[in-house]
């Protein structure tokens, strides 16, 4: 069954630097897009970024841009996103997803989440 394994996250100061990553298994990256997702308990799931099959990152929003990047290494059929200067806005559950048409709209595989929490 195709799937992620998701690893980073924890509790983090406000200016302080986290790195998550999504091990995918079953599947190989260059044929999904990867969508990284954010969610606070009462709100709607947010999309932080999407990189497509060729590496193209979009769908960043003003909230993250500048802060937040999104790599991944192929070699090991890993994405990363790297987060700086956390805010307490930034805490959340981090969810990455695979979208096979390339849009990460429609995911087909998630990622089990993390928690990010960023606090003095």
């Amino acid at each position: 069954q195709p799937h992620f394994v998701q690893s980073g996250g924890g509790l983090v100061q406000p200016g302080g630097s986290l790195t998550l990553s999504c091990e995918a298994s079953g599947f190989t990256l260059p044929e999904y897009a990867i969508g990284w997702f954010r969610q606070v308990p009462g709100k709607e799931r947010e999309e932080v970024s999407c990189m497509d099959q060729v590496g193209r990152i979009t769908d960043i929003p003003d909230s993250v841009k500048g802060r937040f990047t999104v790599s991944r290494d192929i070699a090991k059929n890993t994405v990363y996103l790297q987060m700086t200067n956390l805010k307490p806005d930034d805490t959340a559950v981090y969810t990455c997803g695979a979208d096979r048409y390339g849009t990460c709209h429609g995911i087909d595989y998630w990622g089990q989440g993390t928690q990010v929490t960023v606090s003095s």
